[in-house]
């Protein structure tokens, strides 16, 4: 990971300025909170993709792509903020969560601060279409959870709607963020549509990686087993589901219905992903996202740039948290 900062070095350490600035309130309380929203920052994953994706097509970074990377982290954490009060998380990341520390109505509200912020930072500077592209993102990612919480009350999730939620949740920032990048530097609506598409693959196996370790052993920060107790239906259970015996359907079903917080019979469903296959099925299909979005990236000059985003994409499916 440090190889692939370095190539972004600069452009890194300017946005964390840049991006503290976009987020100034002249409410204290306010101040407080966005400060700790800023001193907490995680991986920075996604405005590294903006970055890498623009200088794909142009060395010089300019003050759009700023923009760009600032408005794509700015409404990934609103999202986190509201995710953090839709599930009642006290966590985020090993720190409290902002409702844990302010409550519902302040993170809500937060929320939809860092959303404006974001809005008003394309609006104010004319990125009409980095903006659209990050909208879009966002009406994604409303459906995408929504349609998992309809589906997971049924738990009658097949591995199309899987993809369908994931896709939309999880990959569509990514693909945004890529999209967004390559445009700013390019103004290209070919090479925007397929860095769009990339960033999809990317996050769709993302997710897939983050699913994976539900079922792991490693100590990654997520305790084995929390998508069962939420009985949220991933490609593991999925695949495992649509193969097993009646009788072995019946009984994962009626634990992941009834028994969800039964810690050893988590494990015994856990065991039975396990022996069907269910594991190795799934980093097959993740594997196979990442190698589409390796191809994609073949088709741009072979340089330190697309080297980085080359590994970038390895480091999202063998990464151990």
């Amino acid at each position: 990971m440090d190889e692939i900062k370095n190539l972004i070095s600069k452009e890194l350490r300017d946005f964390e300025h840049k991006f503290a600035d976009s987020v100034k309130s002249h409410v204290p309380l306010l101040d407080r909170i966005m400060h700790y929203i800023v001193k907490r920052k995680g991986k920075q994953i996604r405005p590294m993709f903006v970055f890498l994706s623009a200088k794909l097509f142009n060395e010089e970074v300019n003050e759009s792509t700023y923009r760009a990377a600032a408005l794509v982290e700015l409404l990934h954490t609103a999202t986190l903020v509201h995710d953090d009060v839709v599930d009642d998380a006290n966590e985020r990341r090993g720190l409290f969560s902002i409702n844990a520390l302010w409550k519902n109505k302040i993170a809500v509200l937060v929320g939809d601060y860092l959303l404006s912020k974001g809005l008003l930072l394309s609006l104010n500077n004319n990125d009409f279409r980095t903006l659209q592209l990050l909208s879009v993102a966002v009406k994604e990612m409303s459906e995408g959870e929504l349609l998992q919480i309809e589906k997971t009350r049924k738990l009658n999730i097949k591995e199309d709607i899987y993809f369908e939620i994931i896709r939309r949740k999880t990959a569509s920032l990514l693909a945004s963020a890529c999209a967004a990048g390559a445009w700013a530097s390019s103004g290209d609506e070919e090479i925007t549509e397929q860095m769009r598409l990339f960033g999809e693959k990317v996050g769709v196996a993302f997710q897939i990686k983050d699913d994976l370790f539900d079922y792991g052993s490693a100590k990654i920060g997520k305790p084995t087993g929390i998508d069962i107790r939420e009985k949220k239906m991933t490609l593991p259970l999925i695949y495992t589901l649509d193969n097993a015996s009646t009788e072995t359907r019946r009984k994962i079903i009626n634990i992941v219905k009834n028994h969800n917080t039964d810690k050893d019979k988590v494990e015994e469903v856990i065991n039975l992903v396990k022996a069907s296959g269910g594991i190795d099925y799934t980093r097959q299909k993740m594997f196979e996202y990442r190698d589409d979005a390796l191809a994609i990236l073949k088709k741009f000059p072979d340089n330190e740039i697309r080297g980085g985003l080359e590994a970038l994409v390895r480091f999202t499916t063998d990464r151990t948290f």
